[in-house]
């Protein structure tokens, strides 16, 4: 079955350890994607999906501006974020270890991800006004950590006894609203 991310309802989430006491969180909307999924062929799931790096958003204009410049994003040259599955592994009745290339700012890893499906609904489709469902819809959660030097993502500062300013290691969380092509 094909799917396509709804981009007002799916977002990917970051947090990075700051000044070595606290996390900075953000977030990145709008997010494009496409899936096969068929919830009775699990294991076939493909994914593909690009984050548009320039909505980086923390609540700090100034913290947002740094992090789209080439110190961390590079947003100007590399102004998206990409991922293509892999491979899947099926690890319990909803749950998947999804495999697949992270493309950011132009260098690309293999990241393994760990993805809930929270599973299918009808619900009502609403355009100009007007109700056109019902269509069906899915829900996955993701969630991973990436060393943002092995990108080339390496801009820091020393701190006292051996801290930075910015951790290497990046948390992410990925949630995707689906919606089944008719």
């Amino acid at each position: 079955m094909k799917w396509t991310f709804e981009p007002g309802h799916s977002a990917a989430e970051f947090r990075a350890r700051h000044m070595m006491v606290t996390w900075v969180r953000g977030s990145f909307k709008n997010i494009h994607g496409k899936l096969d999924f068929d919830p009775a062929h699990p294991r076939q799931l493909a994914v593909e999906t690009t984050i548009d790096a320039t909505t980086c958003w923390t609540g700090e204009a100034a913290r947002d501006n740094h992090l789209r410049s080439p110190d961390f994003l590079s947003c100007e040259r590399f102004p998206e974020i990409r991922f293509k599955s892999t491979a899947v592994a099926q690890i319990g009745p909803f749950d998947y270890r999804v495999t697949g290339d992270l493309t950011l700012r132009d260098v690309t890893r293999s990241v393994p991800l760990s993805v809930r499906y929270l599973g299918n609904w009808e619900t009502p489709w609403w355009e100009d006004g007007v109700d056109k469902g019902p269509r069906t819809r899915a829900g996955f959660t993701a969630r991973t950590r990436v060393d943002r030097y092995d990108f080339g993502v390496d801009w820091n500062d020393q701190m006292p006894d051996g801290g930075v300013v910015v951790s290497p290691q990046i948390f992410i969380v990925i949630d995707v609203e689906a919606i089944k092509q008719t």
